[in-house]
């Protein structure tokens, strides 16, 4: 299998983890918890657009140097998930395992960073690629 497929599907993978976890984290939202994102209208302008633009980023701009620095930036932001959310006080005190769910937004958790950390080494290697050649190694 190319590299590139490699890419595009981790990509994909991630981006629907990523929207489970939005959803998880704004089904699991209360009035006093302003860590986890709230639901309504601001998330879907933030969220939707952003889940978007990395889809096409995956699926259009896959050879690209703009699609991998898209998909960089959002293979990032899915690295940094599982250490925002396992480094705060709700983990560490134990309270994340109460609520019914909890196995899946941990596994959501760990999948995200697992996903994230193999496409942003995918990326810095196409993007790397770039610097010598015109067109990356598939």
């Amino acid at each position: 299998m190319k590299r590139m497929d490699v890419l595009t599907i981790l990509c994909l993978l991630w981006v629907m983890l990523l929207s489970f976890h939005l959803t998880d984290d704004m089904l699991h939202s209360g009035p006093n918890q302003t860590w986890v994102a709230q639901g309504g209208t601001v998330n879907l302008v933030v969220a939707v657009p952003a889940l978007a633009l990395w889809l096409f980023a995956a699926l259009v701009l896959r050879e690209r140097r703009s699609g991998y620095v898209l998909l960089l930036i959002g293979s990032l932001f899915a690295l940094a998930m599982p250490i925002l959310h396992m480094t705060g006080p709700r983990f560490a005190g134990g309270e994340i395992a109460k609520p019914s769910g909890a196995f899946f937004f941990v596994w959501t958790l760990l999948a995200l960073g697992t996903t994230g950390t193999v496409s942003a080494i995918l990326c810095v290697r196409a993007l790397w690629s770039f610097r010598t050649t015109k067109k990356p190694i598939a």
